[in-house]
């Protein structure tokens, strides 16, 4: 589908690839996802006036779900497509204090559409322009994701504080459970 440059959140001919601004350790200063669940490759933009910003992720032949989604048609799921906008709406909210917790959580997805491939040897570029943020409660955020000029993803995310003591004693009694 093509889309009118006016209706992307940001323009994807001024995204460099080559020009990043925040490299995968800067992103893993506010972001805990580790190896393969590792969705971002860099950070492309921000603008704090918009509350917009922009990263990519470099799809290789390494990923995880190559060789299974699908044998000799390799597809990126949609939701991992979905967990690149998610990392991306986090790394933002945190690096800026805007939902003052300790750790942002997928609360939702809302109108999603996928709308065109991504493969191997592509740069899909993720953009998110937060509409709502309630401190310690939720933020809302429109995204898109763009191969080329070419969008492949768009909807709303929400995103939700995760109660770390919460999901740290859970996991304590499941795993002394597991022992009994």
């Amino acid at each position: 589908m093509i889309v009118a440059r006016s209706e992307y959140i940001l323009d994807p001919a001024l995204l460099d690839v080559d020009k990043p601004i925040a490299d995968i350790e800067a992103i893993r200063e506010f972001n805990p996802q580790r190896h393969e669940m590792e969705q971002l490759t860099a950070i492309l933009y921000e603008d704090l006036d918009q509350h917009a910003c922009a990263a990519y992720k470099a799809i290789t032949e390494n990923e995880f779900w190559v060789r299974g989604h699908m044998p000799g048609m390799p597809l990126m799921p949609g939701v991992v497509m979905l967990e690149a906008v998610a990392q991306l709406s986090s790394y933002y909210t945190q690096k800026h204090d805007l939902l003052g917790a300790a750790m942002v959580g997928f609360g939702g997805v809302d109108e999603v559409r996928f709308r065109g491939v991504v493969t191997p040897g592509d740069n899909l570029i993720v953009m998110v322009k937060l509409e709502k943020a309630r401190r310690g409660r939720m933020i809302v955020a429109r995204f898109q994701g763009v191969v080329g000029t070419d969008l492949v993803l768009e909807g709303c995310l929400r995103g939700i504080p995760i109660p770390i003591e919460a999901v740290t004693r859970q996991l304590g009694v499941s795993k002394e459970s597991a022992g009994s």
